[in-house]
């Protein structure tokens, strides 16, 4: 090529690169961008992509920075191999099993590891899905105890038409459950000196009509582990006693994935032949991204037939049992992409560093002065949870607290405790892989910060329970 080529090429780059800055310098100029983006309406005419692309990014600068979110148990940081993973199968549809058999055999073998994880006397035989949450297979789970309680009544000869089901202070997908499915809810409600179930308050509510005790590994209020054991220990006395044989579900929605790994001598699970099934977020501490989740029963008896749909896959049938019909891949290869990436050693070493970041954070909090621990972070959750004290001398309350954190970016939630509780005002905070020591740090700063802003600019009016409680599970 001569030197005049040369010249004439890098002239036509040159060019070329000056339209491109000056299309993308020029973007904001644009007629669509000097007026307010529509709203309520779609528009008569296209918009540029790259200027309707900036223009959502812009709004999406409203929202809260993700990592300093610690009041969602979602997972906030996922890595860059997952992005791919997701990008490939965002055409992906879960339910077409025979369009899409690989990703189909790939949730397969999630249900089977997480059997395993969850010591399933038979893990590579039994049955269990994914769901676009916990919330859905909560409600499977809900349902498969209505069904086996149901077809035993009429075993029996006896009614079926008023079903009761018992849980302690549970996360509201419970209360839509009882709701749309007709089932009386026995809740045990929180008292001054007892947040969590126990076994004693269970037997109060059994009856012939209980169709399960639904135990929570996580409550959403404490971050506290239910005594699953202790639970069942009780329902097999009673049964002994009443001849009535009340099954457990668990619902480990956040420490599905965390007990396993930090504390595997916890027996909470299939160890315990009461339990039938359990459900968890796979979005949550299994660390993938949000829209996946998983229920698994004990064995294939554990649920009845007439729930189960067959569909035709690689010219077989493959059980499914679910409450959405179509849904993206992505999720349920990226809970595989995490098995096969972390293994136990990983999710081990992964969910004791946010466990010890949560008890640093307690630690601090304590030195304070002002504040009682309800939850150290010990134990059970990766988190820490507070609540003033009775005596403390201060001229603001925690609802103050979290709004005036959100001026440095965090959000931390506080809220009043459930029904014969709703006394104590507590704070909440969850740590998730992403989470540094060194975040740890700047959050207890930024609290000391708050303390000191109060304390020289007193409030007149404490913000109420209306107006200053942001958090809603």
């Amino acid at each position: 090529m001569s030197l005049h080529s040369i010249k004439s090429e890098n002239t036509k780059e040159k060019k070329g690169n000056s339209n491109k800055y000056k299309r993308c310098y020029d973007l904001y100029a644009e007629k669509s961008a000097t007026h307010p983006i529509n709203k309520y309406k779609i528009n008569d005419h296209p918009t540029d992509p790259d200027l309707s692309k900036n223009l959502i990014l812009d709004e999406l600068l409203l929202d809260g920075n993700a990592k300093q979110n610690l009041a969602t148990f979602c997972q906030t940081d996922v890595d860059i191999n997952i992005h791919t993973l997701m990008d490939k199968c965002i055409d992906k549809n879960m339910i077409d099993k025979d369009e899409y058999p690989q990703t189909a055999e790939i949730e397969s073998r999630c249900v089977h590891m997480i059997a395993d994880l969850w010591n399933s006397p038979d893990s590579a035989n039994t049955i269990g899905c994914s769901t676009t949450g916990s919330s859905e297979a909560a409600m499977l789970g809900g349902l498969a105890l209505k069904w086996k309680w149901r077809e035993q009544r009429k075993k029996e000869g006896k009614p079926c038409d008023r079903p009761n089901l018992i849980t302690g202070p549970v996360q509201i997908c419970w209360h839509k459950f009882v709701l749309y499915f007709d089932i009386e809810l026995r809740e045990i409600p929180m008292e001054n000196g007892r947040l969590l179930m126990s076994p004693e308050e269970v037997l109060k509510r059994c009856d012939e009509n209980t169709i399960g005790v639904v135990p929570t590994l996580g409550v959403t209020f404490t971050l506290q582990y239910e005594n699953v054991r202790a639970i069942s220990d009780a329902l097999d006395k009673y049964h002994k006693e009443t001849g009535l044989d009340i099954p457990i579900h668990v619902d480990a929605a956040s420490g599905g994935f965390v007990a396993p790994f930090i504390t595997p001598d916890l027996v909470w699970d299939f160890r315990l032949p009461r339990v039938k099934s359990i459900n968890a977020s796979g979005h949550k501490y299994g660390l993938s991204p949000l829209g996946v989740g998983w229920v698994i029963w004990r064995g294939k008896e554990d649920i009845h037939k007439d729930l189960i749909f067959n569909v035709n896959y690689l010219g077989g049938n493959m059980p499914t049992f679910s409450l959405n019909f179509s849904r993206p891949g992505g999720q349920i290869v990226s809970q595989y992409y995490n098995f096969i990436r972390h293994g136990r050693e990983g999710y081990r070493a992964i969910h004791q560093a946010c466990i010890d970041h949560g008890v640093y954070i307690g630690e601090e909090i304590k030195k304070m002065g002002i504040f009682d621990l309800i939850y150290d972070g010990k134990g059970a959750l990766p988190g820490v949870c507070w609540l003033l004290k009775k005596d403390a001398k201060v001229k603001f309350n925690l609802f103050d607290l979290s709004d005036r954190m959100k001026t440095r970016g965090w959000q931390i939630a506080s809220y009043t405790l459930p029904k014969n509780a709703e006394s104590m005002i507590i704070t909440r905070v969850l740590i998730r892989h992403g989470f540094s020591r060194d975040m740890a740090s700047l959050l207890i700063d930024d609290i000391k910060r708050c303390l000191e802003y109060f304390e020289k600019h007193p409030l007149v009016k404490p913000l109420s329970k209306e107006e200053g409680e942001g958090f809603h599970h």
